[in-house]
């Protein structure tokens, strides 16, 4: 099959879960015993967005699940338009995304354990049939909502055993505390709740909370030797991949408007650059930034390139890693001010690939451990800091990267307690 190529927005977490269902509260019924490999099937959104990094992030939870002994698939059925795929109007956009996530899938051993369902459509069910994936939904020990990007369907919730996996808190958290109708349907439908915001719940941490709904701390998971070998290239320059500008998706919390584009924060520093010996490179989507804003980066020293380039692909986007000296990133005002804690599974990628990160404070720092490895950041002088720390002993601060990635990102310590929440 032919089809566009995407050039969507290169980062993951864009999911957005403000409907909800009255009639999918999960029945909570006991687990049925089980054989030797359990079922775990994942809801997943890799299609809405082809993207290496969200590739990247499920296979890696697929990956993760089989190497705990878990018989594994993928499924998606959210029911969005695939635009992305195609050309004309004519082009079969559904055939074409069930395309790209075989193919994609494929690369990794799960060929034959995947599934499209376009639910709200034609009804086709590309690879499995659809037969296999009901009777999935009814055996799976666990069926993980990952990115909460699926609005749940009486079949994944009826059995009780689904997983809210939040990779991008805010939006939620503020639905409940504005007592949102659609919010509170949506979450019921799940019968445990997971979140990236390591910091959600903490004194600091200024999004409501709803004692109906218990999150509990989940980061972002790497297979860490999926990032090895991590030798690779010169390493000399600091790089990250993401979008620039995004004008939407602000959020209002107690009158104050929080925002989502991450341009707002590189600006912050802008002559960043100027002022340290490091080269710092931005692998930008097209789509999100002009000419001028590309000017005024490179004016200021920063590199600027494609981010398509090293980000269509996974095999491309994991070199690009392998090959960076380092991360340097900010985050969204959202998670900075209001404390969320949110971790970038980008971040846990260069992680395991043995690079150090400097990232913009999120609070996170009261679940991932600092000043080796990785460094949190709230002003220029502390990214200054940062790197002058991991430029007096480099292979330090890699070896401390790795430590990290393997002692609290590593599939073998997030999944077990995601799957504890089931009984799985």
């Amino acid at each position: 099959m032919t089809g566009k190529s995407p050039s969507p927005d290169l980062e993951l977490n864009d999911v957005s879960v403000t409907q909800g269902r009255s009639d999918t509260r999960p029945l909570r019924v006991d687990h049925p015993a089980i054989g030797s490999k359990p079922i775990v099937l994942v809801l997943g959104m890799m299609s809405r967005w082809p993207v290496a990094g969200v590739a990247w992030v499920t296979v890696q939870y697929l990956e993760g699940f089989r190497r705990l002994g878990y018989d594994v698939y993928y499924a998606e059925a959210h029911g969005c338009t695939q635009t992305k795929f195609m050309q004309t109007a004519e082009d079969d956009g559904v055939s074409l995304a069930a395309d790209y996530i075989g193919r994609t899938l494929a690369r990794f051993g799960f060929a034959d354990r995947w599934a499209y369902h376009d639910v709200h459509d034609t009804g086709r069910c590309f690879g499995l049939s659809r037969e296999k994936l009901y009777t999935l939904y009814k055996d799976a020990g666990a069926i993980i909502n990952l990115h909460g990007g699926t609005e749940p369907l009486l079949e994944h919730s009826a059995t009780g055993r689904l997983i809210y996996l939040e990779t991008d808190p805010v939006e939620v958290q503020i639905g409940l505390g504005e007592g949102s109708q659609p919010v509170r349907n949506f979450l019921d439908a799940h019968a445990s709740y997971f979140t990236w915001g390591l910091n959600y719940g903490k004194p600091d941490c200024k999004l409501p909370t709803d004692p109906n709904y218990v999150f509990h701390h989940s980061p972002p998971l790497v297979v860490t030797d999926f990032w090895s070998p991590n030798d690779r290239g010169p390493a000399d320059t600091f790089t990250t991949i993401g979008n620039w500008k995004q004008g939407y998706k602000q959020v209002i919390l107690d009158g104050e408007t929080y925002h989502w584009s991450k341009h707002l924060e590189f600006l912050k520093f802008i002559d960043l650059p100027r002022k340290t010996p490091e080269k710092i490179e931005l692998a930008i989507s097209p789509s999100s930034i002009d000419e001028a804003d590309t000017a005024v980066l490179r004016s200021n020293g920063w590199l600027v390139r494609n981010g398509v380039e090293v980000s269509a692909e996974t095999e491309p986007y994991r070199r690009y890693l392998q090959q960076s000296r380092g991360e340097f990133t900010v985050a969204k005002d959202q998670n900075i001010r209001l404390r969320s804690g949110w971790f970038s599974e980008r971040s846990a990628q260069y992680l395991a690939a043995g690079r150090p990160v400097v990232t913009q404070d999120t609070g996170f720092g009261s679940a991932v451990p600092l000043g080796e490895g990785v460094f949190a950041f709230n002003s220029e002088q502390e990214i200054l800091s940062a790197f002058e720390s991991i430029r007096s002993d480099y292979n330090r601060h890699r070896r401390a990267a790795l430590d990290v990635a393997c002692d609290l990102f590593n599939f073998d310590k997030v999944l077990p307690k995601v799957l504890a929440s089931v009984g799985a």
